[in-house]
């Protein structure tokens, strides 16, 4: 809008969307995980196994990552979240890997009509260091959601030495998903 008849112009765009139920709709959600660390020697983060001297500790295999962004997704389209569709308290659940989550959250957005328009994560630990394998992990990611991987954002923070991420106790993560039904 550069001159004052693209505001009328805009204006019968809108009307004309409006009139025609054609504007597309865009969801977007939210998610959060946190798990402990105990006896191991790696975390899978995003899909990723990588060397550390802790694993996550979880009903499943503990990917925070993925765990974020498959509630993200369940919040955009307003189902609820991961342990409504795979009860902790299933034994069929044990050691699973977070793919088997993010597909089928994935898939639901699919078959509500919507499409992964992109996802962002962020994971907050002193160690692991997450950069090495933010590649990997958005191109792993983008596989299992269906999009490119120029969709998928995996960054990492630390909490500065405070609370139990900084005290290297657990990992956090959070992420936000937008989807667009056209």
């Amino acid at each position: 809008i550069t001159r004052p008849e693209d505001f009328a112009r805009a204006a019968r765009i809108l009307e004309t969307e409006e009139k025609m139920n054609i504007r597309p709709d865009v969801r977007l959600g939210n998610g959060y995980d946190v798990h402990r660390f105990g006896p191991g020697d790696s975390v899978i983060l995003c899909g990723v196994e990588i060397p550390h001297d802790r694993s996550l500790q979880g009903h499943s295999d503990a990917d925070v990552g993925m765990h974020a962004v498959t509630d993200a997704i369940y919040g955009a389209l307003a189902q609820g979240d991961i342990g409504q569709h795979f009860p902790p308290s299933d034994p069929q659940w044990k050691g699973a890997a977070s793919e088997i989550f993010l597909r089928h959250a994935a898939n639901l957005a699919g078959d509500m009509g919507f499409q992964i328009s992109n996802v962002d994560c962020t994971l907050v630990c002193e160690y692991p260091k997450i950069g090495p394998h933010a590649p990997k992990m958005r191109a792993v990611m983008a596989e299992i959601l269906g999009i490119d991987a120029n969709r998928v954002s995996i960054k990492a923070t630390t909490s500065e030495r405070l609370g139990f991420t900084g005290r290297s106790e657990g990992i956090a993560s959070l992420a936000t998903a937008a989807l667009v039904k056209p």
